[in-house]
């Protein structure tokens, strides 16, 4: 089983969520979108890294409920296993 790839970081007032996927399962551009970013396509892009995945990391206050949602190439809309939980709108994760 891989290891989680959604990671959050706590400080006082804030949580790092880092979304990574591995880079074997990103095909061309992937962008992760949600309330943290107002759903706005492109502007939090998955880059690759060294350790095998791509990712982007976020900053959001403690005590927030995020809802999140990959893009991928051609519009395609995917999910990550990782959240707290999936629903209809897309991956929870609480901060």
């Amino acid at each position: 089983m891989d290891p989680p790839v959604l990671k959050k970081s706590r400080s006082a007032a804030t949580c790092t969520l880092t979304f990574a996927l591995p880079s074997s399962a990103v095909d061309g551009n992937v962008s992760v979108v949600g309330t943290f970013n107002d759903w706005t396509p492109g502007a939090h892009p998955l880059k690759r890294r060294s350790n095998g995945t791509a990712s982007a990391s976020v900053k959001v206050p403690v005590g927030t409920t995020v809802r999140f949602r990959y893009l991928g190439e051609n519009g395609r809309w995917f999910d990550d296993d990782d959240a707290d939980e999936i629903t209809v709108e897309g991956s929870v994760v609480l901060v």
